[in-house]
């Protein structure tokens, strides 16, 4: 009997080239499909729920897959976590609808970017953060953060060699946060979608106007005119993380709650250790 089943996983993405199951590439797709099939017996493949980057990471990344095997969701789990690597690991795996599809049932993704700052960086984080070591004005960030708040075309803050197949670049920002604590800004991007690189460029344009490389008219003209040229640089993929995709009523509600808590927060809240 065909079951769909629904997987959350985490990984670190220092070592492969993206998600997507690339020729002769490591990806995160390739490993988990290749270990999927050595389990199940049969060659499987699974239905991500967003392409990444090489580097990029992931707290939450969720696919589908869909499996003939009685396998129970918590042997299928554990299996798993034991033939993975050590960078890419299970934690719920769930059985649902065979309509559902990871990719085109996603209401909304957030992602989190994170930058280390101080005088040295943290070893043990190399390859997970952003290291800048010069001063960001918090601040300044928060206020031109909130420029990306809203439905805009974001054909600026997109790579120019993905605009080729675009059909739009009409994307809806829920929040675009700024957050700080010691030696370390964190900025929190919600949306129901996003163009390739966009995040990372948004937070490459951020560090550029509190470097006062960029204006908030610059920001401003870049939304409404597309060009390229008044954002910022590409921020580095090691700080990327896609933090959570939400689906389904019942998680569109936990959304707007965050969206809510997101335009009452602090200024100045503690973070929790990452």
């Amino acid at each position: 009997m065909k079951r769909n089943l629904k997987f959350l996983i985490s990984f670190n993405g220092s070592q492969y080239f993206g998600f997507q199951r690339q020729p002769s590439l490591p990806t995160v797709q390739g490993t988990i499909e290749d270990t999927l099939s050595q389990i199940l017996g049969v060659e499987t493949k699974i239905n991500g729920c967003s392409r990444t980057d090489s580097g990029v990471h992931a707290k939450e990344f969720c696919f589908n897959a869909c499996i003939d095997n009685t396998i129970p969701e918590y042997g299928l789990k554990k299996a798993l976590n034991s033939r993975l690597p050590s960078d890419i690991r299970v934690f719920q795996i769930d059985e649902v609808p065979e309509s559902f599809h990871a990719r085109f049932d996603a209401l909304v993704k957030e992602y989190l970017y994170i930058i280390e700052t101080g005088e040295t960086s943290n070893v043990f984080r190399s390859g997970m953060t952003f290291y800048y070591p010069y001063k960001l004005c918090f601040h300044s960030l928060d206020k031109a953060a909130e420029l990306f708040i809203g439905e805009h075309d974001f054909s600026a803050f997109c790579k120019a060699e993905s605009k080729a197949g675009l059909k739009s670049a009409v994307r809806t920002v829920y929040y675009c946060r700024v957050e700080k604590s010691v030696n370390e800004i964190r900025f929190y991007i919600s949306g129901n979608g996003f163009l390739h690189n966009m995040v990372r460029i948004i937070v490459g344009t951020l560090i550029y106007y509190s470097e006062g490389k960029r204006s908030l008219s610059d920001i401003k003209r870049a939304i409404k005119t597309g060009e390229r040229s008044l954002a910022g640089i590409t921020a580095p993929s090691c700080g990327l993380y896609l933090n959570k995709v939400f689906y389904g009523r019942k998680e569109q509600h936990k959304c707007q709650e965050d969206i809510m808590t997101s335009l009452l927060i602090g200024k100045n809240k503690k973070l929790k250790n990452f």
